[in-house]
């Protein structure tokens, strides 16, 4: 998958809980709604610098997706059932998302 490459389309998935992404390089991922709630890119989830991760309650299997919304080009927020709406996901990270097992 090409490093600059842009998502021609993100879709939602709401009865399979994922997110699935086309990007214009041919690349297709699906990341699930459990996945994308517990790597949030907030300060919140990820921790502030270079220390460990905060601990955090586990993410129930059946979160959805409420609504998401475009951040200018290059990234999307999200927001989750329960409650969570902070971080933005860039497109380089969605990517990182959906290759990482």
């Amino acid at each position: 998958m090409s490093a600059d490459a842009w998502p021609q389309s993100l879709t939602f998935k709401r009865s399979e809980a994922c997110l699935n992404v086309n990007f214009d390089d041919g690349t297709h991922i699906s990341i699930p709604y459990q996945k994308l709630r517990e790597n949030a890119p907030s300060a919140d989830v990820q921790g502030h610098g270079s220390g460990p991760k905060p601990l955090q309650a586990p993410v129930p299997a059946d979160i959805s997706v409420e609504k998401a919304e475009p951040v200018g080009r290059y990234a999307i927020r999200i927001y989750f059932s329960d409650g969570h709406s902070h971080g933005l996901y860039r497109w380089d990270y969605l990517r990182q998302l959906g290759q990482v097992s």
